[in-house]
C-alpha cells in the first residue's frame, strides 16, 4: 500500500512531494516515457502537456455545472480540479517552477482585493509596454 500522509500533513507538503516526482520524470532525470505518463508528456514537449490544461479546465467547469444542477458530485469536481492542478504542475516543472512559486504569488496577493490586484497588474503591464522601444516596423 502506498504511503499516505497523516491527516494533518500541510497541503503544500503533498504538492511538493508531487512536484519532486514530476521532476524525477523529466527526460534529463532519466524519466522513461514507456513507463511514466509524466515522462511521456514531458518527452513529447510543451504542446503535449499544455493542451491538457484547457482540456482539464473545461472538465472542471462541466463538473461544477453538473454539481450546480444536482447531477454531479463533490468528488467529481475535486477529481477534475486535481487533474487540472496535476497538469499545471507539469507545466510549472517544465519551465523550472514549482508549487512554492505559486504559493508565494498567492501570499503576495493576500490581503489585496481582487480588483486592486487586477488594477496593479494592469498598471505593471502598461509600464512594461511603455518601456519597450518601438520596432523598426512600428
Amino acid at each position: 500500500m502506498p504511503d499516505t500522509p497523516p491527516a494533518d500533513t500541510p497541503p503544500l507538503d503533498t504538492l511538493l512531494r508531487l512536484a519532486a516526482v514530476i521532476e524525477s520524470r523529466k527526460p534529463a532525470a532519466g524519466g522513461d516515457p514507456e513507463r511514466s505518463y509524466v515522462a511521456r508528456l514531458l518527452h513529447k514537449g510543451p504542446d503535449a502537456f499544455l493542451k491538457k490544461i484547457p482540456e482539464e479546465a473545461g472538465e472542471v467547469v462541466m463538473a461544477a455545472k453538473d454539481l450546480q444542477h444536482g447531477a454531479g458530485s463533490h468528488g467529481a469536481l475535486v477529481g477534475e480540479v486535481a487533474d487540472l492542478w496535476f497538469h499545471s504542475l507539469i507545466a510549472l516543472a517544465h519551465f523550472g517552477l514549482g508549487p512554492a512559486d505559486v504559493v508565494a504569488e498567492l501570499a503576495r496577493r493576500e490581503g489585496l482585493s481582487g480588483l486592486e490586484e487586477k488594477a496593479l497588474r494592469k498598471a505593471r503591464e502598461r509600464e512594461v509596454a511603455a518601456s519597450v522601444p518601438p520596432t523598426a516596423a512600428g
